[in-house]
């Protein structure tokens, strides 16, 4: 069993890298942070597909998070203040806000700075009209 949270992450992504390495110099969560290419995906009970689209915290208990409550555990992780930002983004309406706010970034995280078109989400897989 791990002994800490797991921060996964897209590793391909220079704005998701960049984000991850500011949170670890600035907020200095209690987590492992690695890039979703690397992680053994199937030992941390996560599929691809979620690791593509979003940032994941996955507790050592096995539990997950993604996007924007991901985030919020990585707050309550760090020391000072942060756990009460953290906190907020728990609690109805302004989880609900931040899901919203977490997807517009996520959606265009090729535009954000540092971010290149290797940012971009992958499409979604395009479905076929029957003949």
């Amino acid at each position: 069993m791990r002994r800490q949270p797991v921060l996964v992450y897209d590793g391909d992504c220079a704005f998701c890298t960049s984000s991850v390495r500011f949170a670890q110099r600035w907020l200095r969560p209690r987590c492992a942070a690695t890039p979703w290419q690397f992680a053994d995906l199937a030992e941390l009970g996560v599929s691809r597909r979620r690791a593509e689209h979003e940032v994941l915290w996955v507790t050592p208990a096995g539990a997950v998070h993604g996007g924007a409550q991901a985030v919020a555990k990585l707050l309550l992780s760090a020391p000072c203040g942060w756990p009460v930002v953290g906190a907020l983004l728990t609690l109805p309406p302004v989880r609900w806000i931040a899901h919203g706010v977490y997807r517009l970034i996520a959606r265009n995280r090729h535009r954000m700075p540092g971010g290149t078109a290797a940012c971009a989400l992958p499409s979604a897989p395009a479905t076929q009209k029957p003949a």
